[in-house]
């Protein structure tokens, strides 16, 4: 049983667990303590002392983020000795920094700007040492800026790197004032192991670390009368966008977010959704391919277990850490990619359109879909088959610029042509929604029945953070064609986020991993907790955007991706069959193996 600790804080009786930080004690006794290096998605580091406070019988301030609570323990958060020491931290590391604001991509949602607003009278003590200093900007990544002269060396970024998602692309370089953010031998962020998830960017507490910002190019795309703008949102978008517009955590704003779309002047309005659905007819066929030829042919040369391919940041992680399994991969592109080739090809021919006048646009959770929309290997339509990616955050900016009341706008749906879906396609959204996206339906192309679940709802595979998650599903009393599956327990796993990719693709190199099937997300969470989502971010945010995403797959008429009236149409009017020689072209892939830095 845990021992209960009793404490005051400014002059408040407060008991709490023991092992409890200061800092967590006050906010239970809904007292703030301010705070910088400190998140509590990540471990403890008492780096920038903003957060400290006075204890009763002490002479030095101790940071209450990193201290522990103890028996009769006296506390007083807001001193003249406190006030002044967290004033001259701020102006310690405003006059190292980039204050140019007014210029600043984070301005008005950054934490030092916020914390000067707070602290800062009169004039500061310390000259500006800014202008002194030199500075790297690396600018040559697709998807993030580095930018060395905004960072105050929280380390937020190498804790969240190295502890949250097991990468290590970014470290502490040198000491004292010439410390620095910097990667391995301070190559550019593009040549390093970096996956371009952009966890770093969701937790840097200023604008060191922020996503590459397309809304000019899209502005201008939408306003050149000769092109014809195309945009697609992915399904972790809509359960966060209400969020950059002053909404709470966790509300459903399909409608509203098209009807923003369509004001803003894109000439179509999609959905991603549409080839979540596709990529499952096609994962699903080639799983069921793999396991054929294993069962059947017993063909050695067939890579199982067959991983998902979906999320961009851990198809980098695999080609950096594991390249010897990157024909574990599924050949699928990610349904962003699928749509870009297909609005190039298919949706230009419908609509009678030059391909080449076609903008592709894609709204995002995610800053690793901007590498993904830029690798070689997606230009299967014959030109960029996605132009440019907008995260969650810029989607935001351009209605905010449009000067639209996003609260007031009339709930609207997507347009025709690739813009129906599945609440299978919904669940992509989330940790676990793939593999019981497909789940759904490849149990039942082999049975002729539902998954054996409740309401189709295979819970044995909704993963939550800080986890691996294991689930078998027995296949019995199969179709004629699939009687080589009878009696074949089909064991999938779920890792959530990138630590745990790790360990259990080392469980598959150990041997001691035996799946058939694994879904990896390389965000806490899943796409609903993708670095281009909304600042702040943290568990309970990331809980309630997922709660929204399953209460929409279970409002939706149709739940499985095999009944999508429009998927059938297109393997009917264009793409043939799942697997056949159309549908390779466009919607599969393959990857390659990267330097390990």
């Amino acid at each position: 049983m845990t021992k209960e600790i009793n404490l005051k804080i400014d002059g408040i009786d407060v008991s709490v667990d023991d092992g409890t930080t200061i800092l967590n004690a006050a906010t239970k006794a809904n007292i703030h303590i301010p705070t910088l290096c400190y998140h509590e998605d990540l471990c403890v580091a008492g780096n920038c002392r903003v957060c400290v406070v006075e204890q009763k019988g002490s002479k030095n301030l101790i940071a209450s983020c990193a201290m522990p609570v103890s028996e009769g323990m006296e506390i007083f958060t807001n001193t003249g000795k406190v006030r002044l020491a967290r004033k001259h931290i701020i102006e310690l590391l405003l006059s190292e920094h980039n204050a140019d604001c007014t210029k600043c991509y984070k301005n008005g949602n950054c934490e030092l700007q916020m914390h000067a607003s707070e602290m800062l009278t009169g004039e500061p003590m310390f000259i500006d040492l800014a202008h002194t200093r030199k500075y790297t900007i690396d600018k040559y990544n697709m998807a993030i800026i580095k930018d060395d002269s905004r960072c105050i060396r929280c380390q937020r970024c190498v804790r969240t790197c190295e502890e949250l998602q097991s990468v290590s692309a970014l470290d502490v370089a040198y000491r004292g004032n010439h410390m620095k953010i910097s990667t391995f031998f301070e190559h550019p962020l593009f040549e390093v192991v970096c996956t371009n998830c952009g966890q770093c960017v969701n937790r840097c507490p200023t604008g060191a670390l922020i996503e590459r910002n397309y809304v000019d190019q899209v502005w201008d795309a939408i306003y050149d009368p000769t092109k014809h703008v195309v945009v697609q949102t992915a399904p972790a978008v809509r359960v966060a966008l209400g969020e950059a517009l002053g909404m709470p955590a966790g509300k459903i704003v399909t409608g509203k977010m098209v009807a923003a779309l369509k004001r803003l002047g894109f000439d179509s309005v999609l959905d991603t959704d549409f080839t979540a659905d596709l990529t499952i007819i096609e994962e699903g066929h080639e799983l069921l391919s793999r396991l054929k030829r294993v069962l059947v042919d017993k063909d050695p040369t067939v890579a199982l277990p067959m991983a998902t391919s979906c999320s961009p940041g851990w198809i980098k992680f695999i080609e950096h850490t594991f390249p010897e399994y990157l024909p574990n991969l599924s050949t699928c592109k990610s349904p962003q990619q699928m749509f870009g080739a297909l609005a190039k090809t298919y949706y230009a021919q419908k609509r009678n359109l030059d391909p080449k006048n076609i903008v592709s646009i894609s709204i995002m959770p995610c800053t690793a879909k901007k590498f993904e929309a830029n690798r070689r290997e997606m230009r299967s339509s014959g030109y960029n088959d996605v132009d440019y990616v907008l995260t969650t955050r810029e989607l935001g900016i351009m209605i905010r610029q449009a000067g639209l009341d996003f609260e007031s706008l009339p709930d609207e749906h997507c347009d025709s042509i690739m813009g129906s879906s599945t609440g299978a396609a919904v669940i992509f959204g989330t940790t676990g929604g793939v593999m019981e996206a497909a789940l759904r339906t490849a149990y039942e192309i082999v049975t002729g029945r539902e998954v054996p679940f409740e309401g189709i709802n295979v819970t044995p595979v909704r993963g939550t953070e800080g986890e691996v998650r294991e689930a078998s599903i027995l296949i019995n009393k199969t179709l004629p064609e699939w009687n080589f599956l009878e009696g074949v327990e089909l064991k999938c796993v779920v890792a959530n986020g990138l630590a745990y990719a790790k360990k259990v693709m080392q469980s598959v190199k150990d041997g001691t991993g035996n799946y058939h099937f694994i879904e990896i997300m390389a965000c806490p969470g899943g796409c609903l907790g993708g670095g281009g989502q909304p600042i702040p971010t943290n568990r309970e945010i990331r809980s309630k955007r997922k709660a929204a995403i399953y209460e929409e797959d279970m409002g939706m008429p149709i739940r499985k991706s095999h009944e999508n009236p429009e998927v059938a149409e297109i393997y009917k009017d264009f793409l043939g069959t799942p697997l056949g020689h159309k549908s390779h072209e466009l919607l599969h892939t393959h990857y390659t193996p990267r330097k390990r830095y």
